[in-house]
């Protein structure tokens, strides 16, 4: 019986294939890092074609764990969801770099548009503000910038889609050209209530309609694997961006229920229902699922740097020689001595949205050391998260308690933290890979190992782990009082 789900995790800094049981237990798993290109400082490049090999790399690594391709019953793709890349139909080759997330060159250009007028008619419409980080100003700088894509465009055989649109196009041969409703919904080209992009939208930013991808569902048979990579077909049946696979893997499938992943940057998504959201408070609406095409949606607070600071205090700063040492370090002093750190190292996400603010540290002296400087860094996730959580209960959806996940969750000091400052319940499952669990999920349902989504989640999350509580309330203002003089300073 074919009941193994193969999951392609891709992420910011590295790809992975995932192999799981029909219970949502990990049988294997194969990762290969991705080469970060930085040709400018605010630009971050993937190269879409090494993306494509090492995920191909890792999948045949892990197929042959469920014993071969025939017990694979189908498979699961999520991804960093704001990532464009372009490539020409005709040959399937990539015709420029991939341009990241993180990257801010597109700040000039939102700001033009914002000049004009445009953003409240685009918050409106796409739940999404005038910022670089989202996909389709990406898109028209290519158009602008790089010769072979506009050229691509003129002969009528450019195509442009996020990480998943890219690598289904790959697996399928170049018989699909699709993008899942929730990696859509990032684009600034599709209104939350539209079934699909919007040529209005693609003439505000610039964006050839024809070239995007067609916006289906995330569950269900959505796509197909050629035979000669794997030796059979084996149908797509899940589609979902990082975020929101996130928080399906975290069970989020009720109004209300929270989550947070604290991955390279760090992401809370909060369940709205059928509702399409608004926000006064520079939040953002996102679709959460599409279903049988029936959405639902979510709001979201995006905070740009996360796990990648302590990727910088590892790899630039030499503070730490991997990244679990934050723990220890943080647990061996009372306090961070004063010292405060603003991780805008590639601007400021939600709800500030400065993409030209840059990091600062504060509180300095001769007393700092690299334990300060660690615990100042898991400090700062808990502040970020806090600005949220006000933006949040500003809007009308105050936490009650906060499911986390991803790389830094498996911090138990900065878990504490976050219950302390927050002042409510934190839960973490066990398994805390929820990006892939909730794509796994997704490709079970969608493959028919369960009658529904709700299904496969009750079934396939495990146990929990929960922090409560317990910082004095005047520890927390004093914390408080040096985060806000710091962020003024930014």
């Amino acid at each position: 019986m074919s009941d193994y789900i193969l999951v392609l995790d891709e992420g910011t800094t590295s790809t992975r294939a995932m192999l799981f049981a029909s219970d949502g237990v990990l049988v294997a798993s194969a990762q290969e890092e991705l080469t970060q290109h930085y040709p400018q400082a605010g630009w971050v490049e993937h190269d879409a074609g090494e993306i494509w090999a090492k995920t191909l790399d890792c999948a045949n690594a892990v197929i042959p764990k469920a014993g071969g391709a025939a017990m694979i019953a189908g498979i699961g793709i999520t991804n960093q969801r704001e990532t464009v890349v372009a490539w020409d139909r005709e040959s399937g080759e990539p015709l420029t770099r991939a341009i990241v997330w993180q990257d801010r060159r597109t700040a000039p250009f939102c700001e033009q548009l914002r000049a004009a007028g445009h953003e409240a008619e685009v918050q409106a419409r796409t739940g999404l503000l005038l910022d670089p980080y989202f996909s389709g100003t990406k898109m028209r700088w290519m158009l602008d910038n790089v010769p072979e894509v506009r050229a691509a465009a003129e002969r009528g055989t450019l195509a442009f889609g996020t990480v998943e649109s890219w690598l289904v196009f790959k697996l399928s041969g170049g018989v699909s050209h699709i993008s899942d409703a929730s990696n859509a919904s990032r684009t600034l080209l599709m209104g939350l209530a539209d079934s699909g992009f919007d040529s209005g939208l693609c003439e505000l930013i610039g964006v050839p309609f024809e070239a995007l991808p067609q916006v289906v569902d995330m569950s269900g048979e959505l796509a197909v694997t050629r035979r000669s990579l794997f030796g059979r077909e084996i149908p797509i049946t899940g589609m979902v961006g990082d975020q929101q696979s996130a928080t399906i893997g975290q069970a989020c499938l009720s109004p209300g229920e929270t989550k947070a992943t604290y991955g390279t940057g760090a992401f809370v998504l909060t369940n709205q229902g059928e509702q399409v959201p608004t926000s006064s408070n520079r939040l953002l609406g996102t679709v959460l699922t599409q279903l049988d095409g029936k959405r639902t949606y979510a709001i979201e607070g995006s905070v740009f740097v996360a796990g990648s600071l302590v990727q910088w205090l590892r790899d630039s700063l030499g503070i730490v020689e991997v990244a679990s040492q934050t723990e220890g370090l943080a647990r061996s002093i009372p306090d961070s001595g004063g010292v405060t750190i603003v991780p805008a190292l590639s601007g400021l996400g939600a709800p500030h949205w400065n993409a030209e603010a840059r990091g600062v540290i504060t509180g300095l002296s001769f007393s700092t050391g690299k334990p300060q400087i660690a615990r100042a860094a898991l400090e700062a996730m808990a502040h970020q998260t806090h600005d949220l959580a006000n933006a949040f209960a500003a809007d009308g959806t105050a936490w009650g308690t906060l499911r986390i996940d991803g790389g830094m969750a498996a911090n138990d000091w900065m878990a504490q933290d976050l219950a302390d400052m927050l002042g409510v319940r934190v839960e973490r499952p066990s398994f805390i890979e929820t990006t892939a669990l909730g794509a796994a999920m997704l490709a079970a349902a969608g493959a028919g190992l369960y009658p529904d989504l709700a299904s496969a989640a009750q079934s396939m999350r495990g146990t929990l782990t929960t922090f409560e509580p317990a910082m004095e309330d005047s520890v927390r203002d004093e914390r408080l009082t040096r985060w806000k003089k710091a962020l003024e300073a930014v």
